[in-house]
């Protein structure tokens, strides 16, 4: 914002110095002259704003948006659409979804301009005289898919709040107070971060909050709804919230309650304090909602598998979906990187600690989910397993070292990749798990034990009970925290891994060997990993062939350098016959075990459009799939870090 304010000034001197030329092409072709983005103080925004969302148009997915904004003095005003959200790391605002946008005050219609640099913001003029603006526009929630992450359906709805206003530029985020309420439609109801002041005939009010809070603090809510208390008696109040497509899924045995009962008690013996109020866990139970896994500070935002309560056996990929999130609280959301404490939510992020706020969670998410039960020992094993062989020889590291992957956010914003193992896409989440992990061993190996991670996590986040306002750092405090917990080069050893580029770099896998085991591939894939990808639909050929398949022979990724890559393959091939049999993966799979210590190729027919391609694979090392195995006669301390809690 402030760049554009000096580009806007700069332009005006130049014209005033005589410079038309420059003026013909700098200055845009509106109604009216924009005005200079004011850049964000921090000091209170005079007023209370009310923001009230209607979200009964369930048929044709649009929420009705409407607020009274006060204002204290008349002449040009700019107002932002968050543009930089939490938790996206990136600027995913989509300002494209609003619609029908008006502006009055006293009745009067007031006309607006949108900013040509910067498109999240609105300029109106503000009559002399009034004291308060009232906006209306619509929420235009994607129909399908394709169109975007499906937030409303017939029997459910995802309100994230920064998607339904507006707010004043020239302040800080904590110094705008909202008071929020909600319009459901009948007989629904709905799981919140926030506090609720009452809930009548589908409206729920919520107290005021600051803008950075009510980010932070979406809303589930949907006609099959369910709450379940996860810390009976606690010292504040933590509850799973559950909205289903059907009043069948929200069914839970007792014992798989209690695991996650057993998630909340693990993460107070491992952190120490709470910072919240209270935490509610807001889950869907869809196939029809679109998929989120995105943190906030007094709740998660998650949809699970139909089936995550009702077979639990069915659902492996969402096992530690919650370990994760919960973890977030306290890292990410409290302990917040310096770089990302943004005066609000238009001002450009930065992700370079990402490896801390992402990777040392995916590290926590798995050992609370084993530690609480929801997960086994061996089950945990197998993702470190497959976490290891995925970055032990990445072809990625060629080029690029983990740390600059911390930028995809905004530079790919999670779109698809033809190459992912070449372009390492967000790979500070999984090799960052390493890292710590690797961290936690050689400090349960330089104390003999006595001392691990968890100090880490007590002195770093195990501070200022109760307290919800974030606390920043830095990389310097990272390394102070760790040296306090055991003196080390900490920030060699941390440099030395997240830098790591070049023919002679190789993976974070110490930690798996300091923890009393090695990488080792056997020709049958894990009990966890067999069952992950049948749930998935994939049919793993990494790590002999070089590519993955889908359910239906359609290869979907290939590995850069890979066997698959030097036969010119890509994704979107499709198998459609191995050796003269008709294409199927377990046809694949003998295939390749036959070839094993032969000298015969391996013959694939492959189709993509209307273009056939027969390959020959000299390949005769057999089928592949990461495992840990035991060295024996060394402490187990990956078995030590999996185990709960007693205190």
């Amino acid at each position: 914002m402030k760049r554009f304010a000096l580009a806007v000034s700069a332009a005006a001197l130049l014209i005033s110095m005589g410079a038309p030329a420059l003026a013909q092409v700098g200055t845009p072709a509106l109604p009216v002259a924009l005005a200079p983005i004011p850049a964000p103080r921090d000091v209170a925004y005079p007023g209370v704003i009310s923001l009230d969302v209607d979200a009964t148009d369930i048929d044709r997915r649009l929420v009705q948006v409407r607020q009274t904004i006060p204002v204290t003095q008349a002449g040009p005003m700019v107002l932002l659409y968050p543009q930089w959200l939490p938790g996206n790391h990136s600027p995913a605002g989509p300002v494209a979804n609003v619609g029908g946008l008006t502006f009055t005050a006293e009745g009067r219609r007031l006309e607006w301009v949108r900013n040509t640099v910067q498109p999240w913001a609105y300029q109106i003029e503000v009559p002399a005289g009034v004291s308060q603006i009232e906006v209306a526009f619509q929420w235009l929630t994607p129909i399908e898919g394709s169109q975007g992450r499906v937030v409303v359906t017939p029997e459910m709805l995802n309100i994230q709040w920064e998607k339904a206003l507006l707010y004043p530029a020239g302040y800080y985020s904590r110094q705008i107070t909202f008071k929020p309420t909600l319009k459901l439609p009948t007989g629904w109801n709905y799981g919140a971060g926030l506090d609720t002041v009452s809930f009548e005939n589908g409206l729920a009010t919520f107290a005021p909050i600051t803008l950075d809070h009510l980010a932070d603090s979406p809303v589930f809510a949907g006609q099959h709804y369910r709450q379940i208390d996860l810390d009976p008696g606690g010292r504040s109040p933590v509850r799973l919230n559950v909205v289903a497509d059907t009043a069948k899924m929200l069914e839970a045995s007792d014992e798989h309650i209690q695991l996650h009962r057993n998630l909340v008690q693990q993460a107070d013996r491992l952190f120490g304090a709470r910072h919240y109020n209270h935490y509610d866990f807001l889950v869907a139970v869809t196939d029809k909602l679109g998929g989120i896994g995105l943190e906030h500070q007094r709740s998660s935002e998650n949809s699970v598998d139909p089936k995550y309560f009702t077979d639990r056996e069915a659902t492996l990929a969402d096992r530690d979906l919650l370990g994760h999130e919960y973890t977030h609280s306290w890292n990410g959301k409290w302990r917040r990187p310096a770089d990302q404490m943004t005066p609000n939510l238009n001002e450009p992020l930065q992700n370079s600690l990402l490896w801390v706020y992402e990777g040392q969670t995916q590290y926590w998410g798995l050992v609370l989910t084993a530690r609480a039960g929801l997960m086994s020992k061996q089950q945990a094993l197998d993702v470190l397993a497959m976490t290891a062989a995925s970055f032990q020889n990445i072809p990625g590291r060629q080029w690029r070292a983990m740390q600059d992957t911390t930028n995809d956010p905004i530079i790919a914003q999670r779109r698809p990749q033809p190459w992912g193992s070449y372009q390492r896409s967000e790979d500070y989440y999984r090799e960052g798990s390493l890292i710590w992990l690797d961290a936690d061993t050689l400090i349960r190996e330089q104390t003999g034990g006595k001392k691990s991670l968890d100090d880490f996590a007590k002195a770093f986040f195990g501070a200022q009970d109760g307290d919800w306002n974030p606390a920043p750092y830095t990389f310097d405090t990272v390394t102070s925290t760790l040296n306090g917990v055991q003196a080390n080069n900490w920030p060699a050893f941390l440099r030395e891994r997240l830098d790591a580029v070049g023919p002679n770099s190789r993976g974070p896998l110490d930690g798996i060997e300091r923890g009393g085991y090695r990488l080792v591939f056997k020709e049958q894939p894990s009990g966890y990993m067999g069952a992950l990808y049948k749930e998935l639909g994939r049919n793993d050929f990494t790590y002999s062939l070089g590519f993955m398949m889908n359910r239906t022979n359609r290869i979907t990724s290939v590995v850069w350098g890979g066997p698959a890559f030097e036969q010119g393959l890509t994704s979107g091939w499709e198998v459609v016959a191995v050796g003269g049999r008709a294409a199927s993966a377990d046809a694949l799979k003998e295939a390749v075990t036959a070839a094993k210590g032969t000298s015969a190729p391996i013959e694939l027919i492959l189709k993509n459009g209307d273009v056939f391609k027969t390959v020959r694979f000299d390949y005769h090392d057999g089928l592949r799939y990461p495992h840990l195995e035991r060295i024996e006669g060394t402490p187990d301390r990956l078995g030590d870090i999996l185990s709960p809690r007693r205190r």
